[in-house]
């Protein structure tokens, strides 16, 4: 393959990679997730999470702490994000699907969510350790080691139908 070839290849691959990175998602909120993700057939993951540490977040902080920025970017999804991404998700629903999935503008229709190379190439994240650690580090005054294996089981919400 010559040169100029590989280069163009190299470009294009460049390209279409941020061409999925530029696309600015939106945060929609947990609400939009619940419409699919609350029956008990595909896993009630909206009430698993609406039961969980996350969902509750903000209220743990004090009056002073919830409006601190260092306290938000972990106890908030929509708090830090620019606020042309915010579609209708708010600073009081907590850590919400979005914090660990991405915002779901893009990926939450049902014909989206059925293919997996789509779901993804509109945004949905399957959230590995390093998302985790983005609030789960020692840099939290409130840090325990952190152990993803075993914190990851306890929020377990798959989908029963996708084994």
């Amino acid at each position: 393959m010559n040169y100029k070839k590989l280069m163009f290849l190299l470009g294009m691959a460049v390209f279409l990679c941020s061409a999925v990175v530029a696309q600015d998602f939106k945060y929609v909120g947990a609400a939009k997730c619940k419409m699919c993700h609350n029956k008990a057939t595909k896993g009630e993951q909206y009430n698993k999470w609406a039961a969980s540490p996350h969902a509750k977040a903000m209220s743990v902080l004090s009056a002073e702490e919830a409006k601190d920025p260092k306290c938000l970017k972990c106890h908030s999804t929509a708090a830090g994000v620019d606020p042309s991404l915010i579609a209708t998700i708010t600073v009081k629903e907590g850590v919400s699907c979005e914090s660990c999935h991405g915002p779901g503008s893009a990926y939450k229709s049902s014909a989206v969510m059925k293919n997996a190379e789509l779901r993804a190439s509109k945004g949905l994240i399957m959230p590995d350790e390093k998302v985790c650690k983005k609030c789960h580090n020692e840099e939290s005054p409130h840090y325990k080691e952190f152990n993803f294996a075993e914190y990851a089981a306890k929020i377990a919400h798959s989908d029963p139908t996708k084994k």
